[in-house]
């Protein structure tokens, strides 16, 4: 089959790579309003930038639903407090993904929906979330309006994890992090780690 995306619908052509760009890992992202109010909302469009210095970046649409064409509080929250907070999740905590991704209204402090833990970061203003393994304090480098939707770039400033995922030599222990990841509409849990043989180059 043959597709010409030029001629499909926007969410159509959302489907074929959702479905086609897997497992993709989740961005659970932390930012505070200038009201104050906290912000907690997942995104599968993630992955690193910059070795140095340490970057990453997550794209973000326009909103879905009820808020359907409207700008996503967590970029709002972003373009205005030049600061967010990467979560990684373990699939334990895929209920509280999950209930981070609601619509819900923007006075509506969404740690406490979500039912997770609001801790004090060390350099930037947005809180961590206590319950995620990894935890990555990020500034905001760039924002690039591409098509539909606006690639967030940040530099990562401060990373914690906590001392039962890390390994020695600056290493992340996969099976006891279990990362949750997002297969088109449905989640993924990676395990079952394996290597392939290579070449001794010297």
């Amino acid at each position: 089959m043959k597709f010409d995306p030029s001629k499909l619908e926007t969410k159509n052509v959302y489907k074929l790579l959702s479905g086609s760009v897997v497992p993709r890992p989740i961005a659970w992202v932390s930012t505070t309003s200038e009201n104050e109010i906290r912000n907690l909302a997942p995104f599968s469009f993630f992955t690193v930038a910059s070795r140095q210095p340490p970057m990453l970046c997550i794209s973000i649409g326009l909103g879905v639903g009820a808020r359907k064409g409207t700008v996503k509080d967590t970029l709002e929250n972003i373009r205005t407090g030049k600061e967010f907070v990467i979560n990684i999740s373990s699939t334990p905590l895929g209920n509280e993904v999950q209930k981070s991704s609601e619509n819900l209204a923007r006075e509506v402090d969404e740690f406490e929906e979500a039912g997770v833990t609001p801790v004090a970061s060390e350099k930037v203003k947005p809180m961590r979330i206590k319950e995620a393994p990894i935890q990555m304090e990020c500034k905001l480098h760039q924002i690039i309006e591409l098509g539909s939707d606006h690639l967030i770039i940040g530099e990562m400033v401060f990373y914690h994890i906590q001392e039962d995922y890390y390994l020695e030599n600056y290493k992340v222990n996969f099976e006891k992090l279990r990362p949750l990841g997002r297969l088109a509409a449905s989640f993924s849990e990676s395990r079952d780690f394996f290597s392939l043989p290579k070449e001794d180059l010297k």
